[in-house]
């Protein structure tokens, strides 16, 4: 709250437009990142890869 509350009268205005901003659904590329960095996936790098780009057909 103390930080919030030492920002400018311009900064907490883009806060709160980042914070409340009304998106129905969160963008492809943000969806990548949090997967990317998120950490959800490292149990993944000790698994062997069993899949390649030959694998099935293409669509």
């Amino acid at each position: 709250m103390q930080v919030i509350l030492s920002l400018s009268n311009d900064e907490r205005s883009l806060l709160k437009e980042k914070l409340f901003f009304d998106l129905s659904e969160p963008l492809t590329s943000d969806l990548m990142q949090l997967a990317q960095t998120g950490g959800a996936f490292n149990f993944l790098e000790s698994k062997p890869d069993i899949y390649s780009l030959d694998d099935g057909e293409p669509i």
